[in-house]
């Protein structure tokens, strides 16, 4: 009997047909809430913002003395300073104790301070001498003194949705007494083998039978990238019985129904027969080496893949088109296959009009890389379990030479480092840019806001893939370009133009404090909270209080000093907003999206320039390309500018600066 294969499809094309099939379905991600004991290698569904400080309060760092700091001033060995001892605090007493000048408590490490203290004498420079306690060395304000907030502050944008749940995350979840969290749903895979020639590990081998590989290598694949696998069983070569069993399996809640076997032409090959009764079918037979009789479709609002009978050729195409499925569900990112560089070792023959899937040993030499063949087939489990990895050799190529360099694709998985990396300065605009991208292309993006110099230091080191930065020059009222040449990156990084955005004073809802300008920053009656050193929005800051010293006729170093609150620092826009809105500073400098966002009133001060700055050698990764065709598209400009404050300009997208 001669085999048919029906609607022998590319690889590609099988791809886009699971796609298709799974849109037509409306396959898509779910959420659902799970504590956090149970969140490992989940995938986030929710950004998770820190409604509290960490810590919350002001907390010794060393055992010793809490005490105002100028009381010890003048502390030496000669002359000690003698202070009253009041008692002794203990890590977790909740009484509030105070303490007045020349008065102290005895503290111990993780201890709240008492109110007035502002730091802490250690043990080793103190004697205590009845109710007096002698200090030996002077400590100055903020010293062994864990301040409120310095680890994570309330408002602060701790976790983003997309990112992949360790031990790490779930150590910050709890620290912020977060119990239950949003993830994506774990897609649910019904994995059948087909035979009459199968048997399930454990009863008793006899002639002419095989165990079950299949179903148990790919419960482990499933799982691997990230679905809820079940084993229904082993069907034998029936119509009748198959159909009943997908039937039955139709009507329960899997998302994907996979079989292994029965997809060929032959005649105890029935499953794409089955499905062709009871559902329907897309792709009978690709064109690849091995396995070309896989069969697509559906049954009911089930997306149906029939995988090869042969274990390597199982597991080959379940990469190739189902794993990719899951993973989008399960909210993982694409797998990236690592590959290395090499020769062959000897020649190979393909056939010509299927794409071919060698595995090859690796043999590294002295000065070299070589890739053997495996010898053993498709047939072979040994094959996946023997191979360090595959090659591809494309449809129109029927010979590869000795000595071809070839890419080699490997087959050990680790965790995934990120797509992005984006070191810089705290922008929402990068946020909006992301979510945009993700739709287009899943991207796990490593976010590290460190402020404008911070991500410049980072391009030039190589570290970063692209850096978000708002330097303005003090003398030129430029932003950004002149800071190319100042930190030495002419020859190291482009400088693409980004968008304008506001920054302004943040302010309580109806400005109780009459706020008008950053001279108000001066007055008794008003704290502020500042950005961290290095940020684009503390330089501006700092620009306008030298200003202000300036016509003053002050030194800035004494200006400063009279702003209660400047040495108070936010890592993020969103932290400055939250700090005004919970009434723990007066104002800050922020741009105007939080404002919005926090129901705060806004003060305009400087509409300023955002740019990317990006590594010579990362201007070709394929994420970074995708960034920046976003960046230019109509559909960032649309989100964009719904945003208060922010706009696209005339040149967004350019190149402003390439490397010399």
């Amino acid at each position: 009997m001669i085999k048919e294969f029906h609607k022998v499809v590319s690889v590609d094309e099988a791809i886009e047909t699971i796609e298709n099939i799974r849109k037509e379905l409306k396959i898509d991600r779910k959420i659902e809430e799970v504590h956090i004991k149970d969140a490992l290698y989940r995938v986030l569904a929710e950004d998770v913002i820190s409604n509290i400080d960490v810590p919350h309060f002001d907390r010794a760092a060393m055992d010793g003395f809490a005490v105002i700091a100028k009381d010890t001033f003048y502390a030496d060995e000669e002359r000690p300073v003698e202070l009253e001892l009041l008692g002794y605090i203990k890590a977790g007493d909740t009484n509030l104790y105070e303490i007045s000048e020349g008065k102290t408590y005895g503290i111990a490490t993780g201890a709240p301070l008492p109110k007035n203290a502002n730091a802490v004498v250690m043990v080793e420079y103190a004697d205590v001498r009845g109710n007096k306690v002698l200090i030996y060395r002077p400590v100055s304000p903020g010293e062994n003194v864990t301040h409120a907030g310095s680890d994570i502050r309330a408002g602060e944008l701790l976790l983003r949705k997309g990112t992949f749940i360790t031990s790490r995350e779930i150590a910050l979840l709890s620290a912020i007494g977060r119990t239950r969290i949003k993830v994506y749903k774990k897609p649910k895979v019904a994995i059948i083998s087909t035979g009459d020639e199968i048997i399930s590990p454990g009863e008793k081998l006899v002639y002419g039978k095989l165990y079950d590989i299949n179903s148990y290598s790919l419960y482990s694949r499933v799982l691997e990238n990230g679905g809820i696998p079940d084993i229904v069983g082993v069907v034998k070569d029936d119509e009748r019985e198959m159909e009943h069993v997908l039937n039955s399996v139709a009507e329960k809640d899997y998302d994907i129904i996979l079989t292994s076997g029965g997809t060929s032409a032959g005649v105890g090959d029935l499953i794409y027969k089955v499905v062709e009764r009871i559902g329907k079918i897309y792709v009978h037979g690709i064109a690849v080496k091995p396995g070309k009789p896989t069969v697509i479709g559906r049954i009911r609002d089930k997306l149906f893949v029939g995988l090869p009978g042969y274990p390597t050729s199982c597991l080959l195409i379940f990469d190739l088109l189902v794993a990719p499925v899951i993973r989008y569900l399960s909210g993982l990112p694409e797998r990236e296959v690592k590959k290395i560089r090499a020769r062959i070792a000897t020649k190979i023959f393909s056939e010509k009009g299927r794409r071919e899937f060698k595995f090859v040993h690796i043999v590294t030499g002295e000065n070299s890389v070589s890739a053997y063949p495996v010898s053993t087939g498709s047939g072979a489990i040994s094959t996946f379990s023997l191979a360090d990895g595959y090659i591809v050799i494309p449809e129109n190529v029927e010979m590869l030479h000795q000595d071809t360099e070839v890419d080699v694709y490997l087959l050990s998985e680790k965790l995934r480092p990120a797509d992005l990396v984006i070191i810089g300065s705290h922008c929402i605009g990068v946020d909006i840019l992301l979510n945009i991208m993700n739709k287009y292309m899943p991207t796990y993006a490593k976010v590290i806001n460190v402020g404008s110099t911070s991500g410049l230091m980072a391009a030039k080191r190589f570290e970063s893939d692209i850096s978000g930065t708002h330097l303005i020059d003090e003398k030129t009222n430029e932003y950004n370009l002149p800071f190319i040449k100042l930190y030495g990156l002419e020859d190291k990084v482009y400088l693409i133009r980004g968008y304008g955005r506001m920054q302004g004073i943040v302010v309580k809802k109806g400005n109780p404090k009459n706020i008008k300008s950053l001279e108000d920053f001066l007055r008794d009656d008003v704290r502020i909270i500042n950005r961290n050193k290095g940020s684009g929005t503390r330089v501006l800051l700092d620009l306008k209080l030298r200003e202000i010293a300036e016509r003053k006729g002050i030194d800035f170093k004494e200006l400063v000093k009279n702003i209660k609150g400047y040495e108070i620092e936010a890592k993020t826009h969103s932290a400055v907003a939250a700090a005004v809105a919970m009434g723990k500073a007066d104002a800050g400098l922020a741009i105007e999206a939080v404002a919005r966002m926090y129901d705060l009133d806004f003060i305009p001060i400087k509409e300023e320039i955002y740019d990317f700055v990006i590594p010579k050698n990362k201007i070709d990764k394929k994420h970074v390309k995708k960034f920046i065709e976003i960046l230019k598209s109509e559909e960032f400009k649309n989100e964009l500018e719904k945003i208060p404050g922010f706009k696209i300009l005339e040149d967004t997208g350019k190149i402003i600066h390439k490397p010399v």
